[in-house]
């Protein structure tokens, strides 16, 4: 659940209808990593699907109404408008590498290619990125993995309305090993982006 919950961390919302109904829901582009967040949360409930329009892709959603959970998933830290104020949930530290996984995979990317072109020597690099509105939650993440081990992130806002926590190899070669090693639940991980990972370390190999 540790890894649901860092899900929703970044593409996951609470709504409240008119008639007082209460949802959370998970809205992304991977239908199978939706079946499996699903699952593991032992639901039932449909998965819809729309086009996005502009683009080739589907958008797939999950809505679940439930009063209790969105209660507690409001004193772990997350409102209906929790894009700016969001909170990192008070867990257990065994699961806490399943959240920062489940919120990479949402709102995070890595990059791997060949900088200092111009040298004689270019350098094969990583770098992981997470991105939030919230800074604050980005500086807590960032002390939490501190605490870790895992050092030199570098947090910056961006030309827009969001922040940027970056690591560069070395660093991003430790979360890789926290992120996808030291985990209860391995099955869910956006492929792609483990795949990334996997290609950088084959090809400094």
């Amino acid at each position: 659940m540790a890894y649901v919950l860092g899900f929703f961390a970044a593409d996951g919302y609470i709504t409240v209808n008119k008639r007082g109904g209460q949802f959370w829901c998970i809205q992304i582009t991977d239908k199978g990593l939706l079946e499996k967040i699903r699952k593991v949360i032992g639901s039932e409930h449909k998965i819809s699907k729309r086009p996005v329009y502009g683009d080739n892709k589907n958008i797939y959603r999950l809505q679940i109404g439930s009063i209790e959970m969105c209660e507690d998933l409001r004193k772990l830290g997350f409102r209906e408008r929790k894009t700016k104020n969001m909170a990192i949930p008070n867990i257990p530290s065994i699961f806490f590498s399943d959240f920062v996984r489940g919120y990479f995979d949402g709102d995070g990317n890595v990059w791997v290619g060949y900088v200092h072109k111009e040298r004689k020597n270019k350098l094969l690099a990583i770098r992981t990125v997470f991105t939030s509105c919230s800074g604050n939650f980005l500086r807590r993440l960032k002390n939490n993995l501190e605490a870790r081990d895992i050092f030199k992130g570098v947090f910056r806002k961006g030309n827009g309305n969001y922040y940027r926590l970056t690591y560069s190899i070395y660093s991003s070669l430790k979360l890789y090993d926290f992120m996808y090693n030291h985990v209860i639940v391995k099955s869910l991980f956006l492929e792609r982006k483990k795949k990334v990972f996997d290609n950088f370390i084959r090809m400094r190999l």
